[in-house]
């Protein structure tokens, strides 16, 4: 990762850089009791931003620090208001929808070990774990993990039992406490671990089905869609209607879609290219300086006839640093589903 260029004052940093300084400013043992709380993916962001984070000032750490202490201090009692203040701070965020789901997440993981020990395993160990599962035990269990984490494990599912799965995570709408905490137990005794109390949460729907199968093959994608339409047509055209594939880049503001394209390969973007249509390429053409336009065009010409697996691969692979930094803030996505669940 690039080392974080000199700043002048702690209003430059972004929040998770302003995370990784706070964290090596309270000193390992509060930052290592900290970290151990966060999921995978969390960890792995602040990580980055601490190994990158440099040029950073005594008096940035202090105005860190200090409206650290501020905003604790002024907006949440920690402890009696502490869920509200954070339910508030989700929502102007990340907006309603995203928040109600992560926020459900955030409290179930508090007190729940086995569900959240699945986050921090390989696909293959996942699906070796809930292979022999009812399908609706699988679909609660995948509506909890990282879409990308869970298209990984639907991959490794038997194919008669795909499409099953993602009709049933798409259903789902709420999950009894009883059951939760049935399940959290199974899968801790599994992992000897001890008991442990978990709370109803909001989990599945249209979108996360819709997200999950974003990020699949997109062999195995068009399989379950189809047969997802042959049992319900409406369910099938609801979620494909809030999937965001690659033609939806074309929805994606002129600033943002410059930004994205630093982040993606010249041998990733021409293959993606050899399946898009005209409209998407120009718009990308248009989005570069006119050589490296014209280099592009050049190479597109020079490639040839290519696998359609390989173009759908590289398009998926542009597509998951779509999505990496929609998550981050770094860019908007457009298209039919929007923001509301990328």
């Amino acid at each position: 990762m690039p080392a974080v260029p000199a700043r002048t004052d702690a209003s430059q940093l972004k929040g998770v850089e302003r995370a990784a300084v706070l964290l090596m400013a309270v000193g390992e043992d509060y930052a290592a009791s900290i970290l151990e709380r966060m999921g995978p993916k969390d960890v792995q962001k602040v990580g980055e931003a601490m190994a990158g984070t440099m040029n950073i000032t005594k008096e940035m750490i202090n105005e860190v620090v200090a409206e650290f202490a501020r905003t604790v201090g002024t907006k949440t009692s920690l402890g009696s208001g502490s869920e509200a203040y954070l339910r508030s701070v989700l929502t102007k965020a990340l907006g309603e929808d995203k928040a109600s789901g992560l926020l459900d997440r955030i409290l179930i993981g508090r007190s729940s070990k086995g569900l959240e020990q699945l986050k921090w395993m390989e696909p293959r160990a996942i699906a070796e774990v809930i292979r022999m599962e009812h399908p609706q035990i699988v679909s609660i269990i995948l509506s909890f993990l990282e879409s990308d984490q869970a298209a990984r494990v639907l991959e490794l599912m038997p194919e008669s039992m795909r499409s099953d799965i993602l009709m049933r995570i798409a259903s789902l709408e709420g999950i009894q406490p009883s059951a939760l905490i049935e399940l959290d137990l199974i899968l801790e005794a599994q992992f000897e671990g001890a008991s442990s109390s978990v709370r109803s949460s909001t989990v599945g729907g249209h979108k996360v089905a819709a997200n999950i199968l974003n990020f699949m093959d997109s062999a195995m994608e068009s399989e379950i869609m189809e047969k997802m339409k042959e049992f319900d047509e409406e369910l099938g055209t609801s979620i494909e209607e809030l999937m965001f594939v690659f033609e939806n880049l074309i929805d994606v503001d002129d600033r943002g879609l410059q930004t994205m394209m630093r982040e993606v390969s010249t041998d990733s973007l021409v293959l993606a290219l050899k399946g898009a249509d005209d409209a998407l390429k120009e718009k990308i053409f248009r989005n570069m300086s006119k050589r490296a336009a014209e280099m592009l065009r050049d190479d597109l010409e020079a490639k040839g006839p290519v696998r359609l697996s390989e173009v759908e691969e590289a398009q998926k692979e542009i597509l998951a640093i779509a999505r990496r930094m929609s998550d981050a803030g770094e860019i908007s996505l457009g298209g039919s589903g929007g923001d509301e669940f990328i």
